[in-house]
């Protein structure tokens, strides 16, 4: 199995302060994340307001009256990329499946800009300058399904990358607190499916006026995390000291 299996492996102890509490096995960069990083890079250049740079006051401040959106887009977009690279260099992982779950990624974030910042230059469109772009009332339920299934589909495949993950814990060498930590990166993940595909849900199922709250249901993220950040942290907390003393336990033996 192992003969199957390429791993970036980093054998220098001092590497584990690069994240506290877990070594990171992948510290060069492989041309899979450097192609990654070129996709993000794309991804960002489709959220720009405008391509070209204003020849006038009036293409100046129209620009301007987009940013808002492009902030909001660009600091969704840096979240998945910041999950990406934390992944990598955490496992160094190099096997076909994380490959092409790592393309299955980039694909569906390339997808996503698109629905990303037409909703976002909508919002803010509206609540800002009353302007609403070509879009009516029947077709927003699609918009909102159309985001919900995008949000669920990236962090579905970010939680299948840490499950392959924690099958490879052996082969990996991953410590109790890594484990957990591995464990704990899948459960959020799944739950951000679970907000993505109740988006989608419910977008389908309200009428189509109030179509537009099927949003709202993301609000609760923030509150999710909060809570799960609470136990979890705990958890792993007690984890790291039962590590410590064991520890110092072995080096005054």
């Amino acid at each position: 199995m192992k003969g199957s299996i390429h791993v970036r492996h980093s054998l220098s102890l001092s590497n584990r302060m690069v994240e506290k509490h877990f070594r990171w096995r992948g510290i060069e960069m492989t041309r899979a994340e450097a192609f990654s990083d070129a996709v993000f890079a794309f991804a960002v250049t489709l959220l720009v307001v405008a391509l070209e740079v204003p020849h006038s006051f009036s293409d100046l401040m129209q620009a301007v009256r987009g940013f808002g959106g492009f902030a909001v887009c660009f600091s969704l977009l840096v979240l998945v990329w910041s999950k990406h690279t934390d992944y990598f260099r955490r496992y160094g992982l190099q096997t076909t499946w994380s490959i092409f779950l790592n393309c299955t990624l980039l694909f569906l974030v390339l997808f996503y800009v698109y629905p990303l910042k037409f909703l976002f230059g909508l919002l803010f469109g509206m609540m800002l300058h009353g302007r609403v772009p070509e879009i009516t009332q029947a077709e927003i339920p699609a918009l909102m399904i159309l985001y919900g299934l995008g949000f669920a589909a990236i962090f579905l495949v970010l939680a299948l990358m840490y499950v392959h993950a924690f099958r490879l814990r052996r082969v990996l060498e991953l410590d109790e607190v890594e484990e957990y930590i591995t464990r704990r990166e899948i459960i959020n993940h799944s739950a951000m499916v679970c907000f993505g595909l109740t988006s989608a849900i419910l977008a389908s199922v309200l009428p189509t006026g109030k179509s537009g709250l099927a949003g709202w249901i993301f609000g609760g993220i923030g509150i999710y995390h909060w809570i799960a950040g609470s136990i979890m942290g705990k958890r792993q907390r007690l984890l790291t000291e039962k590590m410590e003393r064991e520890a110092a336990r072995a080096s005054a033996v």
